[in-house]
């Protein structure tokens, strides 16, 4: 009763097209269901690029729904495409199995002024929705995939919109840092009665445009001793 009287003050619209009446319609979700393809940004990060589709349609939609109109709800959406794009690689044999290896996500890291205006970090909570999907097999056991916000961006970075290859390359140069104590989050998680596996790090953004925040992140990493597997991306420009 109350649902519907609200629905009425404030008719609920789909976050990727905007059509009345749902927050997420079947059309848009159809649209997410694609497959993974492999890009090649102008930068390359040192690790395969892997998209779930091109920055358009309902997956742009949803992801500004997400990050500029507070649609906290479009992030659900995002990580089901996720994680479907996970499960793809994996049984493409792209990424291990999750009986060899669990994955860690790596989010993007975010300017400190826009995550607070958006209520947090929108491509950290996609990760972390993405690692609570159930699996599309039997569960195996081991230490989970989890997602680790290991990147921070330091003072001084600007907001890469309008910015070319080369510009987006010297305005991160320097500015990317891992987290106090990352470093630890990142390796293996005990687990009673099992061998320790060694997790696979993959790297995960909302949309790769020149590949020049993915290379610098994955250069932090690779300092600290961590070896990406891959960047996986919500769309490519």
């Amino acid at each position: 009763m109350l649902a519907g009287l609200l629905d009425l003050a404030l008719p609920a619209e789909c976050a990727g097209c905007g059509a009345a009446g749902t927050g997420w319609c079947a059309r848009c979700a159809s649209g997410l269901a694609t497959e993974p393809v492999a890009v090649r940004p102008r930068v390359a990060p040192g690790a395969p690029v892997w998209s779930a589709g091109v920055f358009a349609g309902p997956r742009r939609g949803a992801v500004i729904a997400l990050k500029e109109h507070g649609r906290r709800d479009a992030a659900a959406p995002l990580a089901a495409a996720l994680a479907r794009m996970i499960a793809v690689l994996r049984q493409a044999g792209e990424l291990d199995p999750p009986e060899l290896a669990p994955l860690i996500l790596v989010p993007a890291p975010s300017r400190a002024s826009a995550a607070r205006r958006r209520g947090g970090d929108p491509v950290a909570r996609i990760a972390r929705l993405a690692t609570r999907t159930p699996p599309s097999g039997p569960a195996s056991p081991g230490a989970p995939d989890r997602a680790v916000q290991a990147l921070r961006l330091r003072a001084g970075a600007r907001d890469s919109v309008g910015l070319g290859a080369g510009e987006r390359q010297r305005n991160l140069a320097g500015r990317v840092a891992l987290r106090r104590s990352a470093a630890a989050r990142l390796e293996a998680v005990p687990v009673p009665g099992v061998v320790p596996r060694t997790p696979a790090v993959v790297f995960v953004d909302d949309v790769v445009t020149t590949g020049a925040t993915a290379a610098e992140s994955v250069r932090v990493l690779a300092d600290a001793g961590v070896t990406v597997r891959a960047v996986l991306v919500l769309g490519h420009a």
